[in-house]
């Protein structure tokens, strides 16, 4: 739908308004495209197989702000019971969207000159001196705030859609990272430039998906422990208590789940104009420091799965620069089995209604990998959920990880081997270089996360009927990456140039690595036998 210039005594006031505005990509149940406003979003939530939109992350940052609306419509369930009934039952969410058609419309004006939706308006005049290219915005083109790792450059002239722009505050209130921002703190106060991470930046989020965007809502909202609390529509609402920034700001509780789920983690400002075609673009923003949570695990973070730092630390699951997601697959399973409240307690507890080979939910992990300041990537990736089954996904997950994690110990190990025959009067400055030039790891590790992923849907599809759904599957899998595994060492070998020194270097690198795989140290899958936890 294009705008058009308005007429009359509202001459050149930009509106826009997502409850109405198609702002939201799509994929229909039939596999079809389309655009979504708020409103639609939620009344045909059970017609929509999944959100589109430019980044998982954004993605996230949507399903947390229609979680959000819910909570504040009184749409979510009031007990576990009748969140099973919910889930069960397919329960609609017309109620929400109706609750949301009738709000005033000065409360979800995006370019509102007092409450702008989901902004602070007290950045104007900073704005004016200070504003840049969408560029620091969009969280992949962000960067350290300064030159960004993709190309984008703060002053680059790229306006962005106001749906585009949007998407892109929600995602930075939940999971922009720690820095400084790019203005003065002499209108509002120096703390303005202290910007703290989003309440979802540092860990893993994880959403347990349904077949409809409907479903996945259902899954995901709980019964609240008291009032669900007011949604943030603006910073300068009338009679909501925001922090000032003349000193360090102090965490706030979040007053009910609605308020948690649309907290303004940033302080953030866009100027509007109008584009080609009759469309209403950005063309300049300010990000400022925002809100700060003091979130309590059991209440706040139900989703979280729990790990131990190498400290012995507790804390949510996080992205790692070094390890893949789908390594920690066995933790995630962990939370489902044995978690006694919050998502996976729940989630255990669902009976689905639908028949068939297949899981019927999937548990989808994201999070923002970041290096202090600097957004890198998106680590993100699903897992198949079926009632009855934690336990075997748990075990498959476990030893499927501990398998892969032998198999590239044991090709580091035969390349330090190959690199001491093949060179033995090499540096110590030169080691870790000969080495990796015959380290099979770097190819290992991006080829076993598809037969992992595979590993997993075979044993959901043997279901919980069948005695041992994981002996079998793990065996041909540890088979499978034994044989690539090695296959990608001879590959590695191959590039020493013929000679005895070297032929010598392959075959004891080619012993070292079929000793390990037959060896009483072992895995019992990767000689073909059961092995039980």
């Amino acid at each position: 739908m294009s705008e058009s210039p308005p007429t009359g005594p509202d001459q050149g006031r930009l509106r826009w308004d997502p409850r109405h505005k198609p702002c939201f990509p799509t994929v229909m149940i039939d596999g079809a495209t389309a655009h979504h406003s708020l409103c639609s979003l939620l009344a045909d939530a059970d017609k929509v197989a999944a959100l589109d939109c430019a980044s998982p992350g954004e993605d996230v940052a949507v399903i947390e702000y229609l979680m959000a609306i819910c909570f504040a419509s009184g749409t979510c369930p009031s007990s576990d019971q009748e969140w099973r009934e919910w889930v069960v039952e397919e329960r609609e969410l017309t109620r929400a969207a109706e609750w949301l058609a009738d709000e005033p419309d000065d409360s979800w004006d995006l370019f509102h000159p007092e409450t702008p939706l989901m902004q602070n308006s007290r950045l104007a005049e900073d704005l004016r001196e200070s504003g840049t290219g969408t560029a620091q915005l969009v969280i992949e083109h962000s960067g350290d705030y300064n030159q960004h790792f993709d190309h984008h450059h703060l002053e680059l002239d790229n306006p962005l859609t106001a749906a585009e722009a949007f998407r892109a505050t929600l995602t930075q209130h939940v999971y922009a990272p720690y820095g400084r921002a790019r203005m003065p703190g002499k209108r509002l106060g120096a703390k303005v430039t202290n910007l703290a991470a989003g309440w979802l930046t540092g860990r893993i989020r994880v959403v347990a998906l349904g077949r409809t965007l409907g479903e996945t809502l259902r899954l995901n909202l709980y019964p609240p422990d008291g009032p669900p609390g007011a949604l943030n529509t603006s910073w300068t609402t009338e009679g909501a208590e925001r922090r000032d920034f003349e000193q360090k700001a102090t965490p706030r509780v979040p007053q009910g789940p609605a308020d948690l789920h649309s907290a303004l983690g940033r302080s953030v400002l866009l100027r509007p104009r109008w584009g080609p075609h009759g469309l209403i673009v950005v063309d300049r923003v300010l990000i400022g420091a925002g809100e700060i949570l003091a979130l309590d695990p059991e209440r706040h973070l139900q989703d979280a799965v729990f790990s131990n730092t190498t400290n012995g630390v507790l804390k949510p699951l996080w992205p790692s620069p070094t390890r893949a997601l789908w390594q920690e697959a066995h933790a995630l399973y962990s939370a489902v089995r044995d978690a006694e409240t919050g998502l996976y307690a729940r989630l255990r507890t669902v009976r689905s209604p639908r028949t068939g080979t297949g899981a019927p939910y999937q548990l989808w992990a994201v999070g923002l990998l970041a290096n202090k300041a600097l957004p890198m990537a998106w680590a993100h990736g699903t897992y198949p959920y079926a009632p009855g089954m934690a336990a075997h996904l748990y075990r498959a997950s476990r030893r499927g990880s501990d398998l892969a994690e032998y198999l590239a110990r044991s090709l580091k190990a035969a390349a330090v081997l190959a690199a001491e025959t093949a060179f033995p009067a090499m540096r110590a400055a030169d080691e870790a270089g000969q080495v990796a030039r015959l380290d099979a790891r770097w190819a290992f590790w991006p080829s076993a996360e598809t037969p992992f992923h595979e590993l997993l849907d075979e044993v959901v599809d043997r279901g919980p009927e069948d005695d041992d759904p994981v002996s079998e599957p793990l065996i041909a899998y540890a088979r499978w990456l034994m044989t690539t595994a090695r296959t990608q060492l001879l590959q590695r070998l191959d590039t020493l140039p013929p000679s005895d020194r070297n032929h010598r270097a392959r075959a004891r690198a080619i012993q070292r690595f079929d000793d390990d795989m037959s060896g009483d140290r072992a895995p019992a899958e990767l000689r073909g036998e059961i092995a039980h936890d």
